[in-house]
Parts: structure tokens; sequence; C-alpha cells
């Protein structure tokens, strides 16, 4: 299968929601350059954690902007891609239907899964919604993330094409690995397991295998610690 892909890239700007940001992101027609650490044009605010080698690039699946419509008519207005500052936009792949560590050709370019989006709390202000990021993570609805393994020039007009499946781990299963269930050590090492996921997942897996405890989510969801955090 192949799947045709809108485009989106965007600086570091002042935005009216969430601050210093590149979540305001535009279409992006013609042919760019894909390296390393993203597309040419493309920034990120907060490298600690946005961006780099792992995080390179962001999908987000289109369908799911009907499920928000549903969720909040209020806003349905603002559901439209990119809204949630994402590069990649298709129909046809979610969460259920990619996995950890799937190669796909793009163009010149060759990239790989490597973990699902982590929603921070900077959707919340985006939205309106307090606990947005909350929402979405409970939803499952939270695209994915790739590294670039090969660099190449990419556009709207090369499709994505999967090259080879490495693991038996969803993208979905992930979230709910990572997310949904309770401690579960099996899990985790099957998780670990999966060739291609990303460094940050890997370390976050492991640290609860040595500390037999999940981490504290609220600092990430709603931008302050937990009595555990």
């Amino acid at each position: 299968m192949a799947y045709t892909p809108l485009v989106f890239t965007g600086p570091v700007r002042d935005t009216a929601r969430c601050g210093r940001s590149a979540i305001e992101k535009r279409q992006t027609e013609g042919v760019l350059q894909l390296g390393a650490t993203g597309l040419a044009g493309d920034e990120q605010a907060e490298k600690a954690f946005h961006g780099g080698p792992d995080r390179a690039l962001c999908h987000y699946p289109r369908e799911h902007y009907d499920y928000w419509k549903m969720m909040y008519p209020e806003i349905e207005d603002r559901f439209v891609a990119p809204f949630f500052g994402e590069n990649i936009s298709t129909l046809g792949m979610t969460e259920d239907t990619v996995f950890i560590g799937d190669i796909y050709q793009w163009g010149g370019a060759v990239i790989q899964i490597t973990q699902p989006r982590s929603p921070c709390y900077k959707l919340n202000p985006l939205t309106d919604v307090s606990d947005f990021a909350l929402v979405m993570q409970d939803s499952g609805r939270t695209g994915w993330l790739y590294r670039v393994i090969g660099k190449g020039e990419v556009s709207g007009l090369h499709p994505l094409k999967l090259l080879t499946r490495t693991s038996a781990v969803s993208v979905r299963e992930a979230v709910a690995i990572a997310f949904h269930l309770p401690f579960d050590e099996t899990e985790y090492r099957r998780l670990l397991h999966a060739p291609g996921l990303s460094a940050s997942w890997t370390l976050t897996m492991q640290r609860r295998l040595t500390s037999g405890k999940i981490e504290d989510f609220n600092r990430r969801l709603f931008g302050f610690a937990g009595p555990f955090g």
C-alpha cells in the first residue's frame, strides 16, 4: 500500500495560545530536503521534548479530526490538519495499522517509526480544553514519530510506501503499554524488544523495570508535577 501525504512545516513563532512554539505549521508544496533532524524549514521550540533524531517527523492521521469534531463540536472548525503541529497527515494509516520500527520509503528518503507521540500540556491551551492532552492520551489517537534513516528529497507528491515491518507491536499497543495499562513487566520487555524504539522510550521502559513503578504524567500533561513527580 502507498499513502499520499499532506506535508507541513513551520518555524518557531509567538502564538496566541501556546507561547513560543512551532505548532502552527502550514502546508508545503514542492520538494523539500529531509535531513537527520527533519524537514528543511521546520523547527521545534522545546528541543528537550520535541525534535531530534528519533523525533524528526510527526505524523497525525487525518481521519482522527472527525473524531475530535464529534467530541468538541463547539470548536470543530479548529480540527483541520495540521492543527496538532504534525508534519505529515494521511488517510488510511492509523495507530492500529502501523507498527513500531516500520520502515517507509518517502520519495528519496527512508524513515522509521520510533514511538507514539506523547501528548503534552500545550494541547490544552491550543484547544481551550483544560485536559485535552489527557483526553488524547486516553483515546489512543496520538499519532506517531519517525527517525530519518536515509536522507533525501520528499514532497506531498511522493507516497509513503512500507518497505519493512520489524516488530509485532502496533503504535496503538505501544500507547496502551506506556499510558493505559497498570505496571506490567512483561509488556515493558515486549516493547523494549521492538526494533527501532526511540531512545527516550527505551529509557522510560528501562526505568520502570528498575524502579518498579510508572512515572508521573502530570508535568507532561498539565505542566506541573503531581505528588510523585
